[in-house]
């Protein structure tokens, strides 16, 4: 780690955290330049309008936050929208049918998130009222709420000072402090650095500043520095190492799963479909039948008996491992009402089934 002359102190605050301060990089300088430079999003009420008393939808920045949870803001924009379209408070969103919601997430991803979405919106409804708690603590009791998202909702919904740490703020912190030790060791450090500089006033502006300021200028690859609020601050720039940072430990080689997904089409194109189970990888998500994901041997027994032909492979990438499915068909020669149109039911599947169903269509 390196110690240039840029910190004039550190502190521990009641819960332990230990907080760095830096005597050159500003929080006002960041808002200033978040002012005029701030990214237009959906869930976001801009410091213009906040300055004029326009307050953050708690709901909305809940429901975003829950979004942005390990995906993209380009991925999140057009679900967004179409669920505030269509469940515009969390009322709404609670009274809808388990099926609906998680047809709506299909394609998002990390779908253990549509199952606490679905358990949050209802005991805030039912037991809080549809009132968010305003604080990090209160927030964490809620089903899918973490530290950093309790952090951001508490910051950007309430202006509560919250330290808001995302991959967006680790990075802007290693490189502003030229630290170089290798996360995911070196997050609490990274933490105590973001909570240094988290102001007491305008907390919600500043948790979405430096967070744009990670997605904007302080970006992975070939950093913007020269047009940084922070530059003259940043020590990482100064010490010529800002894109190297952060540093991250080698990560152990993903294992391979493999299995098999069978697809049974009548002569109108329609196609069996199952409910994944409740508890579990994809759980409650419409699916077409397939067998358990192995290393090993797979035990495959199609769901109906029949001459099924081998298609090819799938191939899909969750974050504990790769998966690869092989695709078996079967054409009835009957039809079956029960069975849903291949090109619909493909719409309402997570990911890899979406694959399975294109490659039948092919």
């Amino acid at each position: 780690m390196l110690y240039p002359d840029t910190t004039d102190g550190a502190k521990e605050d009641q819960g332990g955290l230990v907080t760095i301060t830096s005597a050159r990089a500003k929080p006002q300088d960041l808002l200033t330049w978040y002012d005029r430079h701030h990214r237009e999003l959906p869930w976001r009420v801009s410091p213009g309008a906040r300055k004029n008393g326009a307050a953050p939808d708690p709901y909305r920045v809940w429901l975003s936050e829950i979004m942005l949870q390990q995906t993209t803001v380009a991925a999140v924009t057009k679900y967004f929208l179409a669920f505030t379209r269509r469940w515009p408070t969390v009322h709404a969103l609670a009274a809808a049918p388990d099926e609906e919601i998680l047809a709506a997430w299909a394609g998002l991803g990390y779908y253990a998130r549509a199952r606490n979405l679905i358990k949050c919106a209802r005991m805030v409804s039912s037991e809080l009222g549809g009132v968010f708690p305003d604080t990090e603590a209160a927030l964490q009791e809620l089903p899918g709420i973490g530290p950093y998202t309790s952090a951001a909702i508490a910051a950007i919904a309430f202006d509560r000072k919250a330290t808001v740490l995302d991959g967006n703020v680790e990075r802007v912190m290693s490189r502003l402090h030229a630290e170089t030790a290798p996360l995911p060791g070196s997050k609490e450090t990274l933490r105590g650095y973001a909570a240094g500089l988290t102001p007491a006033q305008r907390s919600g502006d500043y948790a979405q500043a430096v967070m744009d300021l990670g997605a904007t200028i302080c970006t992975p690859r070939k950093p913007a520095c020269v047009i940084c609020p922070w530059r003259p601050a940043c020590d990482g720039h100064a010490t010529g190492i800002a894109d190297t940072l952060p540093r991250k430990a080698p990560k152990a080689a993903k294992p391979v799963r493999r299995g098999v997904a069978w697809v049974v089409t009548d002569p109108k194109g329609a196609i069996m479909t199952v409910r994944r189970p409740d508890k579990g990888l994809l759980g409650g998500m419409l699916a077409v039948p397939s067998s358990e994901w192995s290393e090993g041997p797979v035990d495959a027994k199609p769901p109906m008996p029949g001459e099924y032909a081998s298609i090819g492979e799938v191939r899909h990438t969750f974050t504990h491992f790769h998966l690869i499915l092989e695709v078996r068909q079967l054409a009835l020669r009957a039809t079956r009402d029960e069975f849903i149109d291949l090109p619909v039911a493909a719409g309402q599947m997570p990911t890899v089934f979406s694959k399975v169903c294109k490659l039948a269509r092919l």
